[in-house]
């Protein structure tokens, strides 16, 4: 019989609560605080157990998308019935109406920062390496053209 601790793996009880805790939107690191273990012990029971890794990945799907969705709309702005409730001569009068919430120019500025990087993100940069694999630092140079003076008549 082996000796040391007993494993802390369950497989009729983990997937479903990784699951649910994926669905939760919590992180890797959080749902290893929830079983108690080490992150690490947390990415190895995904290597070893198929279940507990289709679990965790079934419920980050459509938390992710949820996100996404939300993100989208808030970027792109949106249409919500709402309800306004008057006080007219002692009646009460309901009236639906439509309020529009208009897009977020930060929101937008980063979703396209995320899905297109190359067009939208604030710096580009060019990282160089000499034959060693070391990082070559260049000094900043700026080239001031002066105007050509006008010819004397």
């Amino acid at each position: 019989m082996p000796g040391g601790r007993p494993p802390k793996y369950d497989p009729a009880y983990h997937p479903v609560h990784a699951y649910k805790l994926a669905l939760l939107s919590h992180t890797d690191e959080e749902m290893a605080g929830f079983f108690e273990i080490p992150v690490e012990t947390f990415y190895r029971w995904q290597r070893e157990h198929e279940e507990f890794r289709q679990a965790v990945s079934a419920g980050k799907v459509p938390a992710d998308a949820d996100v996404a969705v939300s993100f989208h709309r808030r970027a792109t702005g949106y249409d919500i019935k709402t309800e306004k409730i008057f006080c007219f001569q002692g009646e009460v009068i309901r009236a639906e109406t439509t309020t529009h919430v208009p897009p977020d120019p930060g929101a937008a500025l980063n979703w396209l920062k995320n899905r297109q990087p190359g067009k939208w993100r604030d710096r580009k940069s060019l990282d160089l390496e000499d034959d060693d694999g070391q990082a070559l630092a260049f000094p900043v140079v700026r080239v001031f053209v002066e105007k050509p003076e006008e010819p004397k008549e």
